[in-house]
């Protein structure tokens, strides 16, 4: 269960939230996100899990592939704060996370009471719609809250109309 959400309540401001990952599709559920706050005055909130299963190595090694990562996080989400700033003019907020990406997901949801929805995006490939719209749909990793599945082949007017 989640804790109750605050999204509309007095100072508080409905949050979509957005994964930023090394996926195609990626770049759509930012768009469709971003529209959304756009058109609903809430916020956008973009966050990079950095999983931990890459920094199974030597202490040294560790430190350096973990601050690699970190540093490849926030050029990532940099990228895509700068294309929302300029496309529609509003500023963002960035999380970078370690850990499982559902687990990680389920506690900034848990720790930020105004974010009223989660936005992904379905991928178009043979491989399947990805890991966090295959735990959506059943495997057993539902979120608390209400999720947006954006197809991937959405063009930015089709996005624009729904959004």
């Amino acid at each position: 269960m989640v804790s109750k959400r605050l999204s509309r309540e007095a100072g508080h401001r409905r949050k979509f939230l957005a994964i930023i990952d090394d996926t195609p599709e990626c770049e759509r559920a930012v768009a469709y996100a971003s529209k959304r706050a756009q058109s609903t005055n809430g916020t956008l909130v973009l966050l990079y899990v950095i999983e931990p299963d890459d920094f199974q190595h030597w202490l040294g090694v560790e430190k350096i592939m973990r601050e690699e990562a970190t540093a490849t996080a926030r050029g990532t989400l940099d990228r895509y704060a700068n294309k929302v700033r300029q496309k529609l003019g509003i500023e963002p907020e960035v999380v970078v996370r370690e850990g499982k990406p559902t687990e990680e997901i389920h506690k900034l949801i848990e720790e930020d009471q105004d974010i009223a929805i989660l936005v992904l995006a379905a991928g178009a490939g043979k491989e399947g719609p990805g890991p966090l719209v295959g735990a959506v749909a059943g495997k057993g990793a539902a979120f608390p809250i209400p999720v947006t599945v954006v197809p991937q082949n959405l063009s930015d007017e089709e996005i624009d109309s729904l959004a």
